[in-house]
């Protein structure tokens, strides 16, 4: 079936345009407008604030009232929290037609051609500001729309008041009206009200006589870490400097281009044409550099700001910019074959060369600009490549990758200068460089095919299976190495006579990368690989899946679970994947509760997977003693029963998904986002440990600090369980 498989999804990728377009179909967002029912007040008058919209015709909105424990989207006015006015009750919908829904066998209110809904605020100083936003839903006879969830629907009004300045009383205020802070309407701060102690349970301290536990998940409107802002960790600081040295890496790379490298003696040569004052021959070249960095440095700048802090867990796992990164990188790797060349216009390059030949600092700056530009069909793709890796991450993430990479390409440049001696002992550029183009081409083919595969497990296209996945990584390393060998050809390549050392080495470690991989078709863990490849769950025929079933690896379920067509634990444990089932089958079986946060686009979590759960022990105490709970966070397939949707704490949206279940239960109740995440549970649904990442204790990927932090959960919970 792979033939077919493979066949399937480069038809399919054609359609995408298509697709997206035919779903493109909703009517524009609401447009609010503001009045006040006193334009003249006093401080300390209550004044109600009016907000009006007009419903096209066809369209209906829910109101703010709405008697549904689980129902359609209500009406939702977020205010930002200001000391020049306070809230007195909550918004209240006029004009709104009350129902008893089909449906949802329940009562709520709904409006036509005009929505109108007022809110009673107490003005404190003479100049009151007001802002916030709106979330809400309306919808047709066949469909419904969301509004002013993923891209907020803001709202702003003024107003002027007499009088000296006055306090809040604090039994006006409606605590159930959403508040958010400034400046950032839906930011969070990090206050530490997770459970750090073993033996905290989940409670929210701002609320009193209320029960927080998971179980009553969906009836509460607050979110326990409400004021969390996911504080990075040593582990994202490491990722930086691993982003850092991968730029850098990459940077270094790109000089070995038949676009840069012969570049190199000829920049050089400028800069010490000038032989009665090397000094400033120096200075400059070092200014070139640093130009250099200072330009790689913007476009990473500008990088930041078009995909924003908050796209990581778009980008990671939305089908449309994986498939676009999967078209780039094939778009890079034909450059580098040789099928064409990405230049930028022509225009450009020469009126960036003219600005350089007026000389001085000026002339220098545009000169390094002129050698970005026409190094641009050889750097171009390398770049284009690092910026995709950094693109999920924080804002700094492409910042930090351009430094690195701009570092990189102009060392040489300025070292050269201060030692030109070393001009001499530099390779003369030959048809050796094209072939780093083509090598670099191969491995463009083969990352690109990693986007493929994140769309592929969460949408559950079940085109780009493990044992799919290997083969065509097995075919590229094989051709690229048969490249090394000069088997193959491509057209700007050079006649080879014979073979040099350095070439055969590199196609012996390719080919014994193949072979390598090869095993993996029958199941074979690759631990080198992990985290890259898809999960052994996606594929067929895996022998040591077989032989841990004949060994009795059942794990401790007390029924059939839910989805789990859909999903699998790794190396054939058995659990659940919906946290409410988990739940009832500790309890039933008297266990501690193991929580897998999880997603098919996480790295570390199948790192984890592959290098630590592999562990003889760690399986024996996962399969005996715990009842395991797999919770995917990045699904974007499996639906939750109707009767199961509710409104999100944290996100204030409708949840529809198992997916944006299970990350609403982990940024609400453990204050993360990051996966993978594991927590363990007593029968209370109380902290067993302090959860863990894939870092334990300042040690990644460490076996032994796992099977501590599964053994003290153990024994804490025997304690509380004698």
């Amino acid at each position: 079936m792979s033939h077919l498989k493979l066949l399937f999804l480069f038809i399919s990728t054609i359609f995408f345009c298509q697709l997206t377009e035919a779903q493109n179909d909703a009517p524009p967002d609401p447009v609010f407008k503001i009045s006040f029912n006193n334009n003249s007040p006093k401080t300390g008058d209550i004044v109600e604030i009016i907000f009006k919209a007009k419903i096209p015709a066809g369209i209906h909105m829910y109101s703010t009232y709405n008697k549904c424990d689980i129902g359609p989207l209500k009406l939702i006015f977020n205010f930002t929290q200001n000391s020049s006015f306070c809230l007195v009750g909550e918004p209240f919908s006029v004009g709104d037609k009350k129902i008893i829904d089909d449906i949802f066998k329940c009562e709520l209110g709904e409006f036509f051609n005009q929505a109108e809904v007022h809110q009673k605020i107490k003005i404190l100083n003479n100049s009151v500001t007001i802002k916030g936003n709106i979330e809400g839903q309306w919808c047709n006879e066949t469909q419904c729309f969301n509004f002013g969830g993923l891209i907020p629907l803001p709202f702003s009004a003024n107003i002027k008041a007499i009088g000296n300045p006055t306090k809040c009383d604090q039994k006006e205020v409606a605590i159930e009206v959403p508040i958010i802070t400034d400046p950032i309407d839906t930011a969070v701060t990090n206050t530490n009200t997770t459970a750090q102690d073993s033996n905290q349970s989940f409670v929210d301290t701002s609320c009193k006589n209320c029960s927080y536990k998971l179980s009553d998940f969906k009836d509460k409107s607050k979110c326990i870490n409400k004021t969390f802002n996911g504080e990075k960790s040593e582990t994202d600081k490491e990722s930086n400097w691993g982003l850092f040295l991968l730029a850098f890496l990459s940077g270094l790379a790109g000089l070995l281009t038949p676009c840069v490298f012969p570049m190199i003696p000829m920049t050089v040569a400028f800069f010490l044409k000038d032989k009665k004052s090397k000094r400033k021959a120096i200075i400059n070249g070092f200014f070139f550099g640093i130009s250099i960095i200072g330009i790689y440095v913007i476009i990473g700048t500008l990088t930041a700001f078009a995909f924003g802090a908050d796209a990581g867990n778009v980008i990671s796992t939305h089908w449309l910019p994986n498939i676009l990164f999967f078209i780039i990188f094939l778009v890079f790797a034909f450059s580098f074959f040789g099928a064409f060349e990405i230049v930028l216009p022509s225009a450009l390059t020469n009126k960036v060369d003219r600005q350089a030949d007026k000389g001085g600092l000026y002339g220098i700056f545009f000169m390094a600009l002129t050698l970005a530009i026409v190094s641009f069909s050889c750097t171009g793709p390398i770049v284009g490549s690092v910026l995709v890796q950094s693109a999920g991450g924080e804002f700094l993430r492409p910042v930090i990758a351009m430094m690195g990479f701009g570092l990189a390409f102009a060392l040489p440049f300025s070292l050269f200068a201060i030692f030109p001696n070393w001009l001499s002992n530099l390779p003369k550029a030959g048809g050796w460089l094209n072939s780093v183009k083509v090598i670099f081409g191969f491995l463009e083919l083969a990352l690109s095919l990693k986007f493929l595969s994140i769309v592929d497990q969460t949408y559950h296209w079940h085109l780009l299976d493990r044992e799919v996945y290997l083969s065509l990584w097995i075919i590229i390393f094989a051709l690229m190495g048969f490249y090394l060998l000069g088997k193959i050809k491509f057209s700007h390549d050079s006649d080879m006579p014979y073979l040099k050392v350095p070439r055969l080495l590199l196609a012996v470690c390719t080919l014994s990368f193949v072979i390598y991989m090869i095993p993996g078709l029958w199941g074979a863990p690759l631990k080198f690989l992990s985290g890259y490849l898809p999960p052994m769950s996606t594929q067929d025929f895996d022998i040591s899946r077989n032989i841990r079933e004949a060994q009795g690896i059942k794990g401790n379920v007390c029924k059939k679970p839910n989805y789990s067509q859909d999903f699998h634990i790794a190396h054939g444990l058995n659990g659940y994947y919906d946290y409410d089932e988990a739940v009832a089958c500790a309890k039933e079986l008297k266990k501690p509760l193991f929580i897998d946060f999880t997603g098919h686009g996480c790295v570390n979590c199948r790192k984890m997977e592959e290098m630590v759960w592999s562990d003889p022990r760690v399986l024996k105490i996962l399969n005996e003693d715990y009842v395991i709970a797999s919770l995917y966070v990045d699904d974007k397939k499996v639906k939750l029963p109707a009767n199961e949707w509710f409104t999100g704490r944290y996100s204030r949206k409708e949840i529809k998904t198992l997916g944006n279940k299970n990350a609403e239960i982990e940024i609400c109740y453990f204050g993360k986002t990051s996966q993978p995440l594991y927590c363990l549970l007593d029968g209370s649904e109380s902290l067993l440990q302090t959860p863990v990442g894939s870092e334990i204790n300042k040690k990644q990927f460490d076996t032994e600090e796992f099977l501590k932090f599964l053994e003290n959960g153990l024994a804490e919970f025997k304690k509380r369980n004698p």
